[in-house]
């Protein structure tokens, strides 16, 4: 019983390793690609403006919704713990630590998982099942560099950029709630002056790290599972629930490791 119990944990931890290690050669190669000028042909740039659109402006509807509902909910409850202990000139450094830090790079990761994590990985899933990927490459077209290249490039973009706008539109939402509930004693101006203090160089890195790197690494774990899935039809549904299960667990050791060093 001990011994397959420890064959169990073992072949898991050599499949964790042995994903981890092609993720990361993935990427090394992906970036590399990447910083050549001849990998951006016309072909390869339609393909980035399109993962943007998709990725980006089609998800901005959604992220308004959402910033919206955040920063109501949030400065609410934020607004009534701190008037309880007296310290509401706090809220805006602690708006600061929970949307721009925290809250927001998760939740814009979180949408983007969950829709173009999906659609990367049941589209390329697609491709390989109909041979359009041994097609691309017999005609000498480098699968790593039209596929995958652009899509992951174009997920770390978007991320980013859907991350400004929802700490835009959440930070905007908490501080007209704030300043007509009276947490702020001043006005709007000197609101806004707060949370914009409170921002340092470090809350950049870390919006940075964890919206450019987190998207990234969902593009490639998503664009993986859909290239290494098999040739039969219900390969399709389970390479879009491997690359969604394998992002999110990547996400959140990512946005784990990154806080501990902000904090640290």
């Amino acid at each position: 019983m001990r011994i397959a119990m420890l064959g169990f944990l073992g072949s898991h931890i050599v499949r964790l390793w042995l994903n981890c290690r092609d993720t990361a050669a993935i990427s090394t190669a992906v970036l590399t690609a990447g910083c050549k000028p001849s990998s951006w042909s016309r072909a390869v740039r339609d393909v980035l403006g399109k993962q943007i659109y998709f990725t980006g402006v089609d998800a901005l509807g959604l992220i308004i919704v959402i910033g919206l509902a955040t920063g109501l909910s949030v400065v609410a409850q934020v607004q009534a713990w701190l008037l309880q202990i007296g310290q509401s000139e706090l809220i805006g450094s602690v708006l600061v630590a929970l949307l721009i830090r925290e809250a927001g790079p998760l939740i814009v990761n979180f949408i983007v998982i969950g829709r173009s994590g999906t659609a990367m990985a049941t589209e390329l899933a697609a491709m390989n099942i109909r041979n359009e990927v041994r097609s691309l490459e017999a005609q000498g077209v480098d699968s790593l560099v039209y596929l995958v290249m652009p899509r992951a490039v174009g997920c770390a973009l978007s991320v980013f950029g859907l991350a400004i706008f929802f700490n835009a539109v959440s930070l905007t939402t908490g501080l007209f709630m704030a300043v007509s509930r009276g947490a702020v004693g001043t006005d709007i101006v000197s609101f806004g002056t707060s949370v914009l203090a409170n921002i340092s160089a470090t809350d950049i890195a870390n919006l940075l790290l964890k919206t450019l790197l987190g998207g990234f690494l969902t593009g490639i774990i998503c664009c993986r599972a859909g290239l290494s899935g098999g040739g039969k039809i219900t390969d399709i549904p389970r390479a879009g629930t491997s690359g969604v299960v394998s992002s999110l667990a990547a996400l959140i050791v990512l946005s784990a490791l990154i806080s501990i060093a902000t904090y640290a």
